[in-house]
């Protein structure tokens, strides 16, 4: 599928064959949100998920910042409908990010503070550096995480790690994160984005639908009762045994090589 990769001001959307990455570009603001980027990401992925031939998408920040959060100056000045409805786009996004088609791996390559750091708990990996810092600061200043933290963050690492860091504000380094599962892989510095790539091609070398598939398990699963997401998880392993690649996959191994997925 072909794309427009150049009509966008306050992103920047790349494809590499199969990885799509898109870079949020504010970052005389730290990237911060404003309207026209809530409405770019929109639009960026609804393509996404209409193009079969991106397999993986890597979510990133331009310059030294992932993503710093909401310009507070502009909280301030919002009523609480106004503040609603502005909100409501980024929680939106989330949940588009976070129901992709494709595995989204967050490339944190610096500062992932508020409603930045709520963005990367939406996607499916996260990879950071060790200067990283991570945080849910909002009751210092007042508020609570507005975009899902509240809510993905003690999925994540658990209720009692997730109210630790909410309940003080307090910011983590990218190693702490490592630790504690908030982050899946640490980079070297510098590295965050070339680290998702390397990340991106172990997923890329199996069946794409069965990566598909295993996705949509997790993400569905966790809203439903464990016996429920079982049965719907068994229903997607079953949708993999109609595929080519299923047969390419166990013959590949029957056969001692390796496998050629076309996606079928």
């Amino acid at each position: 599928m072909s794309h427009d990769l150049n009509g966008y001001e306050h992103i920047i959307f790349e494809v590499r064959g199969p990885i799509g990455q898109i870079t949020l570009n504010r970052p005389e603001v730290r990237n911060a949100f404003n309207q026209g980027m809530i409405d770019e990401l929109r639009q960026a992925l609804s393509v996404v998920d209409r193009d079969f031939d991106l397999r993986v998408v890597i979510l990133t920040g331009a310059g030294q910042t992932f993503q710093a959060g909401a310009d507070i100056g502009d909280l301030s000045r919002m009523t609480p409908l106004e503040l609603l409805r502005w909100n409501e786009g980024l929680v939106r996004i989330n949940a588009a990010l976070e129901k992709l088609r494709q595995p989204v791996i967050a490339a944190i390559n610096g500062a992932a503070m508020g409603g930045g750091l709520e963005m990367a708990l939406a996607c499916t990996l996260r990879v950071a550096t060790p200067s990283a810092k991570l945080g849910l600061p909002e009751v210092k200043i007042g508020i609570i995480p507005g975009t899902g933290g509240t809510q993905r963050l003690p999925r994540l690492i658990g209720k009692g790690r997730a109210a630790k860091m909410i309940l003080t504000g307090e910011v983590l380094g990218g190693e702490e994160a490592l630790r504690i599962g908030l982050v899946d892989e640490l980079a070297a510095e510098g590295e965050a984005v070339q680290a998702a790539l390397q990340l991106a091609e172990r997923i890329l070398v199996n069946a794409p639908i069965a990566v598909e598939m295993a996705k949509d398990a997790m993400e569905i699963g966790l809203d439903l009762p464990l016996e429920q997401a079982v049965q719907y998880a068994q229903k997607n392993c079953v949708t993999c045994f109609t595929t080519r690649d299923m047969k390419e996959g166990t013959a590949a191994f029957l056969e001692k090589r390796t496998p050629a997925f076309r996606g079928q």
